[in-house]
């Protein structure tokens, strides 16, 4: 009898043991569970810990309630301004609710991924080029607007979207590099001018300074020469003062009580003289000589060439031939 029943008691332990490593579950800090005994949703959310089923009834679901990081696929597509271009996202979301996680959705990971990747498309459809590339904290706060909107019924709470890479084709790329380029070159020409004009004030202001003070002008000579000479240069360079041209040129001039008449003043008075005479030929001498005796003045005889004597032939009587 004794026997009998230290075998029973023996065999209830057994399936007691059984029965408990049958039903012990053991829910994880960052995990909660979801129990449906029979298909059915039962009681609350298991809280982390040693937690007990029912065999072959109960059916335990744990659920991760860590934030989850979820890289969406590159999507290609057009923008507003019609522009190709291929983006990818990342995605972080946690669990708020296990219950409607394992009720509401089937995979609530699938869901979310095509729901990112749908918006992600409507966003680049939305949006210019220069959005895309500059104005992205305003893109991921709307896109986590349309993701997080359907997910909270699915017990999900989107954290954080953020756009990751944004690839252009070669074209675009080539004609961005140009644009930069030449946006460039144009601060690089006006900062030159800029500095140009700057340069020619102070020059300026440096060219009256030294017309007030001209012994400066002889002190920035020296400097010069000075900056020259430390190069150890075989050749020196030196410019000749202005004032120093002005004294030779004053010296050089004559006192003022013998005034020469300048040298251009002779070449015109000659020039006009010559002008005056006209050029004189052999046969406009007589010419001239008869046009300077006055016809008014008696007792001059106007000189005349000597009119040729004509030859006597012998045909003609009583004329002795000249010899």
């Amino acid at each position: 009898m004794v026997e009998e029943l230290l075998g029973a008691a023996v065999g209830v332990g057994v399936a007691g043991l059984v029965y408990l490593a049958a039903a012990a579950r053991v829910v994880k800090q960052y995990e909660r569970g979801v129990i449906l005994r029979l298909g059915r949703l039962r009681g609350t959310v298991r809280q982390p810990g040693f937690t007990l089923i029912v065999p072959a009834v109960d059916r335990l679901h744990k659920v991760n309630m860590q934030i989850v990081t979820m890289p969406v696929p590159a999507q290609e597509g057009i923008t507003r301004d019609n522009v190709t271009v291929r983006v990818d996202a990342v995605v972080y979301f946690k669990v708020v609710d296990a219950s409607a996680a394992i009720i509401n959705v089937e995979d609530y990971r699938f869901a979310v991924s095509q729901m990112a990747q749908t918006s992600l498309r409507s966003i680049i459809g939305k949006s210019d080029l220069d959005d895309l590339l500059s104005n992205r904290e305003k893109l991921n706060q709307g896109l986590e607007l349309m993701i997080d909107s359907p997910a909270v019924g699915w017990g999900v709470q989107i954290d954080r979207v953020e756009i990751k890479d944004v690839s252009l084709p070669e074209s675009m790329k080539r004609s961005m590099a140009r644009q930069a380029e030449a946006d460039r070159e144009r601060r690089a020409r006006v900062i030159n001018a800029d500095a140009e004009l700057q340069a020619s004030k102070k020059l300026a202001e440096a060219a009256h300074q030294m017309a007030d003070a001209p012994s400066a002008l002889q002190l920035r000579l020296l400097q010069t020469v000075m900056a020259v000479a430390a190069e150890k240069n075989s050749t020196l360079v030196l410019p000749i003062p202005v004032e120093l041209l002005r004294f030779l040129e004053r010296g050089a001039q004559p006192p003022p009580d013998h005034e020469v008449q300048p040298a251009s003043e002779h070449a015109t008075v000659e020039k006009s003289a010559e002008q005056a005479i006209p050029e004189s030929t052999p046969e406009s001498i007589p010419e001239l000589a008869q046009e300077s005796v006055p016809e008014s003045v008696p007792g001059l005889v106007q000189s005349s060439a000597p009119e040729p004597v004509p030859e006597s032939t012998p045909d003609t009587p009583g004329q002795p031939l000249n010899k």
